[in-house]
């Protein structure tokens, strides 16, 4: 089994890219393998990895297609439809309350 190559921060050679940088330039992996990791040292804990793939592999990122944005709409709708409520909030439900932020006042003052 064969190793990959570890870059250290900053130093990647050109060519390989993030997938947050293969999105910026409006590609994405592709189902190809991970070329190599580029590791960026800290003080207390192990380093953060981030995993480096070929520019000249990556595909075109897919279109948005009129089905995949009706579904991301009505997953982002729910998000922020309060299940105490049921009104739209107007923001994310946050997830350690349960419920929107009025709700959560009120509750909590009972």
């Amino acid at each position: 089994m064969a190793t990959l190559p570890v870059y250290p921060w900053r130093l990647a050679p050109d060519g390989l890219a993030t997938r947050r940088q293969l999105r910026a330039l409006g590609l994405r992996p592709g189902g190809q393998d991970v070329a190599a990791q580029l590791e960026r040292p800290r003080r207390r804990r192990g380093p953060l990895v981030a995993y480096l793939y070929r520019v000249d592999r990556a595909r075109p990122v897919r279109p948005m297609t009129p089905g995949r944005a009706a579904a991301l709409a009505a997953a982002m709708r729910a998000r922020r439809t309060c299940p105490n409520c049921c009104t739209d909030v107007g923001y994310c439900v946050p997830r350690s309350l349960g419920m929107c932020v009025p709700c959560s006042d009120v509750e909590s003052a009972a």
